[in-house]
């Protein structure tokens, strides 16, 4: 997780408890935020957040989303929700030859997941995670 992830699950915290931060990434001088709710995401919502978050304005660009249908998995409590399902985890560094891995999802313990790839069961720490993502079966 990143610092300014964690910096922005801080703030939402006191000024908007109900929503979850799924991933905040700087990308260039832009924070992309992608975030879910209980009863979902709505433009409003998201203008929401966005008010909710003027010192991060004052530095980047900002843009909010929901997480749509290749939700990005940033937690262990996100991969354990999704277990029997497809996802993409792309590694930091190669792994036997690799650095992306998609199966189905099956373990998620607090300190790795675990897929079945093509190439078989791969165990990955989330310190080795760069990002990931469900996809479409």
């Amino acid at each position: 997780m990143t610092s300014i992830q964690d910096e922005i699950e801080r703030r939402l915290a006191e000024r908007e408890p109900d929503v979850e931060v799924l991933l905040a990434e700087l990308k260039g001088d832009t924070v992309e935020l992608f975030i879910d709710h209980p009863d979902g995401v709505t433009l409003e919502l998201c203008e929401r957040v966005t008010r909710a978050l003027p010192e991060l304005l004052e530095e980047h660009g900002l843009t909010v989303s929901s997480p749509g249908l290749e939700r990005p998995l940033s937690k262990p409590d996100h991969f354990r929700r999704f277990i029997g399902r497809r996802a993409r985890v792309r590694t930091r560094e190669a792994r036997d030859g690799h650095r992306s891995f998609t199966g189905e999802l099956v373990g998620a313990s607090e300190s790795e997941v675990t897929i079945a790839a093509d190439n078989g069961l791969v165990a990955i720490p989330y310190d080795a995670i760069a990002r990931s993502n469900l996809v479409e079966s």
